[in-house]
């Protein structure tokens, strides 16, 4: 007996499960008497009360185990985190201790003649190169400097939407090309880590603002950045309070999502004790320190030492394995899925009703101009990793000069110190 499935969602038509279980001939074939509808579209940050959710999320898992998961372990995986949170909250420190080494540089402080002067938000994204168990994983790391240091931050907010958007419109411009570049980057943010300083208290209102504008867009993850300022007890209220302060202003944020009825028990605790965490506390350090014996990165205070990779001190260790390991693949399912998806309607949307003429239809000179502006990018990280091979091998050159003086002056002393010998025997 021939199944005959209609689909009514957008996106499903990119999932490759329809051709593992039907003939193409079988999907196309004149409809049997037998026929199930499944109309439905799931919400991804909430659990589904949909009869045939677990159907889809089913055969949603077996394609991805059949054919894309080998494939990606074998290439390897692409991922683009955005780090953001004010001055001081220890952000340019976790993404060097992420990625253990010297990422980002640290901020240098500023002269008092230039104390008054506002720079505004600088979003630069630097890549690198890690591996985890063996899987080879190209991270974008998108660093916001300057947010948060004004006194209007309105257009701190302005620049991370819109920055967010672009990425978004160039993978709409590329689907809507008739020949696709096949060396094309998705530069798309899966990830948003939100640095929430440690004052003890609640949520202020530019962080209320900066996620409630941020979660259509993007997977915002809050954290609270230098957590070992506060004291446990101190730190466990202030999660809590922040966590009531999301679920009052209905903040759609990251929870690590998971389905009762549909998931394994392992996927349901593992994602529980994550959502338990929120927000993660998180403390980074570039150094190593000596605890009983053993070489940990930490910090060592008078009264004691802080481990940044003891669950009993720090929730970095448990973040750092969901954004590069466990969850590294829902996240670029939702974003890919979800959140494109809904801004693509949106736009496209506002294209068709004519109702927003800034928003019009990406003609071929929006196409054109899109495709310049990526090889810009391109050409302009191309050029800063230029710089940096330059930079090394003048470091290097300068040590290798520093090294040869030393000998040349060793040498020079062991020469007078012979002399001197033969003097004196003479």
């Amino acid at each position: 007996m021939t199944l005959y499935v209609h689909c009514y969602e957008e996106h499903t038509h990119r999932h490759p499960f329809y051709s593992l279980l039907f003939p193409p001939l079988a999907l196309h074939s004149v409809p049997p008497p037998l026929c199930i509808n499944l109309s439905f579209k799931p919400n991804l940050f909430t659990s589904s009360s949909s009869l045939f959710f677990p159907l889809y999320k089913k055969l949603h898992n077996m394609s991805h185990r059949l054919g894309g998961r080998r494939k990606n372990v074998k290439k390897g995986f692409q991922f683009t985190l955005m780090v953001v949170g004010s001055s001081g909250t220890g952000r340019t420190t976790f993404v060097n201790t992420l990625c253990d080494s010297g990422v980002l540089a640290k901020k240098v402080c500023d002269s008092p003649e230039d104390a008054h002067i506002e720079a505004g938000i600088n979003i630069k994204p630097v890549s690198v190169e890690l591996d985890e168990d063996g899987v080879r994983i190209s991270l974008t790391i998108v660093d916001t400097p300057g947010f948060g240091d004004n006194i209007d931050n309105e257009r701190c907010f302005h620049e991370i939407v819109a920055y967010l958007e672009r990425q978004y419109d160039d993978i709409l411009a590329e689907e809507s090309r008739i020949k696709r570049n096949p060396r094309f980057r998705d530069n798309r943010i899966h990830a948003l880590l939100y640095f929430i300083s440690p004052t003890g208290h609640a949520l202020r209102e530019i962080d209320i603002e900066l996620m409630r504008r941020l979660s259509p867009r993007v997977n915002v993850i809050p954290v609270v950045g230098r957590a070992d300022s506060l004291t446990p007890q101190e730190l466990k209220d202030f999660k809590r309070r922040i966590m009531e302060d999301i679920e009052h202003y209905n903040i759609p944020i990251y929870n690590f999502p998971y389905d009762v009825e549909e998931d394994d028990e392992d996927t349901i605790e593992e994602n529980s004790e994550l959502r338990a965490l929120l927000p993660f506390s998180i403390i980074g350090s570039d150094e190593e320190i000596v605890v009983n014996g053993r070489t940990v990165r930490g910090r060592q205070y008078p009264w004691g030492a802080v481990e940044v990779d003891n669950p009993q001190h720090s929730d970095f260790g448990r973040l750092r394995s969901a954004l590069l390991s466990s969850h590294l693949q829902d996240l670029k399912e939702i974003t890919h899925d979800f959140l494109y998806e809904n801004y693509r309607t949106e736009k496209l949307s506002r294209t068709v009703s004519g109702g927003d003429q800034d928003d019009a239809a990406m003609n071929v000179d929006d196409m054109a101009s899109q495709g310049v502006r990526l090889k810009e990018e391109q050409l302009r990280k191309e050029e800063e990793k230029l710089r940096e091979i330059e930079l090394k091998v003048q470091r290097e050159i300068q040590e290798k000069r520093a090294e040869l003086s030393s000998k040349e002056e060793a040498l020079r002393s062991l020469e007078a110190r012979l002399a001197q010998a033969q003097i004196a025997d003479a």
